[in-house]
C-alpha cells in the first residue's frame, strides 16, 4: 500500500517544515508495511524517523530537504544506543528496525552550502577544507537495521556524513549518487560502521572527505561487534581525502572486505588503511582500481592547520599511535592489491610500529606512474592522525617501516615531470621478507 505525503498535508514549497506530515505517513505505513511516497516538489523537513517494513520512495523530481534549524532536529537519545560524537543529530534516522528501504529517483538535500565558508585559509589556492559556520546535522543515521536497502536516490550537499550505517546487517546500497562539496570537511559519502554482510555497488560519489570508509567506532563495536563481510564494487569516486578507506576508528576488528573495479579521480589517496585503537584489519582484497591521486593545499591562515589526510599516495597503510598516546594501535595483515593502475604524486607508503608490525602484504600485476598533476611539489609524509602528523621527507617510490612480508610486482615508473622529486630507490626501514620485482 502507498502513502502519499501530500495526502497528509505536506507542502512542496521548500519553506514549510513538513516533519509532522511525513512522520504521520510513515507511522500509518508501518502498521501494515508499504511505501511512503515523496512526489515531485521540494519538501523541507526536520528529523524523520523511519520504521520497520517501510519503503521511503522519492519520485523523480522530488527533493527532500533537511532543515538547518537546530529546533527541527529531534534527539532520539533513548534509542540512540551507539551514536557517539554525532554532531547535532541527524535528518533521516532509524534504530532497531527491520526491512527498511530508501529508494527512487529523487534527491535528499543536506544544505551544506549554508554552513560552509571559504575563508581563504590556504593563501589563494582554494583547495583546503572549508571553515564551518553554523549548525549541521548528519544526513542519515541508521543503527541496527537488518535488511536495509538504499537504491537509486541522490544525496546532495551534505554538511556532515551522508549515509552512516551503524551495526546494520544484510545491507544493499545500489546505484546511488552522492554529490557533496569537494572542499567540505566531514561530508563523507558512505560509512559502514560495525556492519556485517554489506554490498555497495554501482555508485558515484563526490565528496570532500572520504568517499567510502569502513569503521569500528567504540560504541558501535561494544554493542554490535566487528565490521565484516563487505563488498564494494563498480563505483566512481572523487575525494580530497581517501576514495576507499578502512579506519581510523578501529576499536573492533574489520575483516573480509573486497574493494574492486572502482575508478578514483583526483583523490588525495586511492586506498587508505589505518589502525589506531587496538583492532585488527585482516583479509582485505583490493583489485582493479584505476585513476589518479594528487596533492592539495593545506590551510595555513587559521589558528589550526586544516588539512586533508593524504598527499597523493596511491596506497597508504598505517599502524600507529594517536597523537599523545602510546596505546597498542592494532594489527594490519593479509592485504592483497592486484591490477592497480594509478597516476600518483607520493610514495607507496606502509608504516607500522615496533609493537604493531604490518604483515603479509601483496601488490601484484600493478602499474603505478608518478606524474605531476598539482601545483604542489612532493616532499612531505602525512601520517595523520599521529604524533608524526605531517613532516618533510624525501619521497621514494616505496617506503616501508616495520613491515614483515611484502611482495611488490609490476611496473613502477617515474614520469619526467617528477624526476628529482620522487626517488627511484625504495626506503625500507625495520622491514623484512621484502620481495620486489619491477
Amino acid at each position: 500500500m502507498q502513502y502519499n505525503i501530500m495526502d497528509y498535508g505536506a507542502l512542496p514549497d521548500g519553506k514549510t517544515n513538513n516533519q509532522k506530515q511525513i512522520q504521520a505517513a510513515i507511522e500509518d505505513c508501518a502498521k501494515t508495511g508499504g511505501c511512503v511516497l515523496v512526489p515531485a516538489g521540494n519538501f523541507l523537513s526536520g528529523t524523520i524517523q523511519l520504521k520497520s517494513n517501510v519503503e521511503l520512495y522519492l519520485e523523480k523530481g522530488s527533493v527532500l530537504t533537511a532543515s538547518n534549524s537546530p529546533e527541527d532536529i529531534i534527539d532520539f537519545s533513548e534509542d540512540r544506543d551507539a551514536m557517539d560524537g554525532i554532531e547535532n543529530g541527524c535528518f533521516l534516522y532509524a534504530c532497531h528496525a527491520r526491512n527498511i528501504t530508501i529508494s527512487g529517483e529523487g534527491t535528499i538535500d543536506g544544505q551544506g552550502r549554508k554552513v560552509y565558508l571559504d575563508d581563504n585559509a590556504d593563501e589563494g589556492f582554494h583547495e583546503c577544507p572549508l571553515a564551518v559556520a553554523g549548525f549541521r546535522a548528519r544526513t542519515t543515521y541508521l543503527e541496527d537495521v537488518d535488511g536495509l536497502q538504499v537504491r537509486g536516490i541522490t544525496f546532495y550537499d551534505a554538511c556532515f556524513w551522508s549515509l552512516h550505517m551503524a551495526g546494520c546487517q544484510n545491507v544493499i546500497v545500489d546505484g546511488i549518487r552522492i554529490f557533496n562539496n569537494d572542499r567540505g570537511p566531514n561530508n563523507d559519502g558512505i560509512d559502514p560502521d560495525g556492519c556485517r554482510n554489506v554490498i555497495i555497488r554501482n555508485c558515484i560519489i563526490e565528496s570532500g572527505d572520504d568517499s567510502i570508509v569502513l569503521k569500528a567506532t567504540r560504541p558501535v563495536w561494544e554493542k554490535y561487534g566487528s565490521c565484516e563481510n563487505i563488498v564494494i564494487t563498480n563505483c566512481i569516486l572523487h575525494s580530497r581525502d581517501s576514495a576507499l578507506k578502512i579506519g581510523t576508528e578501529t576499536w573492533g576488528d574489520i575483516r573480509n572486505v573486497i574493494f574492486g573495479d572502482c575508478v578514483v579521480r583526483d583523490c588525495s589517496r586511492a586506498v587508505g588503511i589505518w589502525v589506531r585503537d587496538g583492532g585488527t584489519i585482516e583479509d582485505i582484497q583490493i583489485h582493479h582500481i584505476t585513476g589518479n591521486t594528487k596533492r592539495y593545499a593545506d590551510g595555513v591562515n587559521r589558528t589550526f592547520a586544516p588539512r586533508w589526510w593524504g598527499k597523493g599516495e596511491p596506497i597508504f597503510l598505517s599502524a600507529g599511535y594517536r597523537k599523545g598516546e602510546k596505546k597498542y594501535p592494532g594489527k594490519i595483515r593479509r592485504i592483497t592489491f592486484d591490477h592497480i593502475r594509478l597516476y600518483s604524486e607520493s610514495a607507496l607508503f606502509l608504516a607500522g610500529e615496533e609493537d604493531s608490525v604490518i604483515e603479509d602484504i601483496r601488490i601484484t600485476d600493478s602499474r603505478i606512474t608518478w606524474k605531476k598533476q598539482s601545483v604542489h611539489n612532493p616532499g612531505v609524509f602525512d601520517e595523520q592522525p599521529s604524533d608524526r602528523d605531517v613532516y618533510e621527507h624525501r619521497i621514494p617510490w616505496l617506503y616501508t617501516r616495520y613491515v614483515e612480508g611484502l611482495t611488490v610486482e609490476g611496473i613502477y615508473e617515474i614520469d619526467p615531470s617528477l624526476e628529482g622529486y620522487v626517488d627511484s630507490r625504495e626506503i625500507l626501514e625495520e622491514s623484512s621478507r621484502i620481495s620486489i620485482k619491477r
